[in-house]
């Protein structure tokens, strides 16, 4: 019995270490990010060409780009929006994909399979494209932006709400609760929600983490947010031109993409072990 206890403990335990570094990281980004902007008493999009490239200390903690905005001020505004948007995104897509996934568990049928053939064409269509296509209508802006990426990812959160709760609802125990007359509000809350609740924050950790790469991606090819936004993506590619000059004022905001990511996996990796 003991060799079997170590057996079981040991991946636990890596589970917990993985999950802890992970938020660990995360609440650390999170107060950079929430507290920064509040704290740091400097415009991001404020210019001084006198400074122009300043290196890293000095009148500038973590340096000043080639306009001579304070690096420090426009990574803490950055992570903001980055977290922030992110956030957000993955609420507009858990929101309603596990309202209905539930909703086609539940009553089956022809709403299944209307929800069903809503989500296949969500699915043919390449993510980005999506965003793409809705970011040609008002270029630069968060509204498209942040709509396009929701109704990218809602379909993961439906399909396996869905999967689960159908699941959990064919069984014995549940048809029996049925026939006593509990409601599917008692049901769904008592039964299902526990099941799901691991998955849909695994889920979640990688919404996250995908808006995150997304929106850094669209706006370093100048599709997304545009400059003067302090946003981490752009900001590299307005200082790639610099690099041999300044090359940790490049890798700075990459770097910061890293571990916003990094943070989101592990806590990810964590919850799914």
């Amino acid at each position: 019995m003991s060799t079997m206890d170590q057996t079981y403990q040991r991946p636990k335990s890596g589970r917990e270490t993985t999950r802890w570094a992970g938020a660990g990281l995360l609440i650390i980004l999170a107060a950079f990010a929430i507290i920064g902007p509040a704290v740091i008493p400097v415009d991001p999009a404020a210019q001084d060409f006198g400074a122009s490239l300043a290196p890293i200390g000095g009148d500038y903690l973590l340096g000043a780009d080639h306009y001579g905005r304070s690096l420090l001020a426009r990574l803490a505004h950055g992570a903001r929006l980055s977290f922030g948007l992110a956030f957000l995104t993955m609420l507009a897509a858990a929101i309603p994909g596990i309202l209905f996934g539930l909703i086609a568990a539940w009553r089956g049928g022809w709403t299944e399979r209307g929800l069903e053939f809503v989500a296949t064409i969500v699915l043919a269509l390449p993510g980005l494209m999506l965003v793409l296509l809705l970011l040609a209508f008002s270029p630069g802006n968060y509204g498209p932006l942040f709509l396009g990426l929701a109704l990218t990812l809602w379909v993961e959160f439906y399909r396996v709400t869905k999967a689960t709760a159908k699941t959990i609802l064919s069984q014995p125990h549940i048809e029996a609760a049925r026939m006593l007359g509990f409601g599917s509000r008692y049901i769904l809350t008592r039964y299902v929600a526990p099941v799901i609740a691991p998955m849909i924050s695994t889920l979640a950790a990688f919404a996250m983490a995908t808006a995150i790469i997304a929106v850094s991606t669209l706006s370093a090819i100048s599709v997304g947010l545009q400059p003067p936004t302090p946003e981490l993506g752009s900001m590299i590619v307005e200082l790639l031109p610099y690099f041999a000059e300044a090359p940790m004022h490049v890798l700075l905001p990459a770097v910061l993409i890293f571990l916003l990511v990094l943070g989101l996996q592990l806590l990810a990796q964590g919850e799914r072990a």
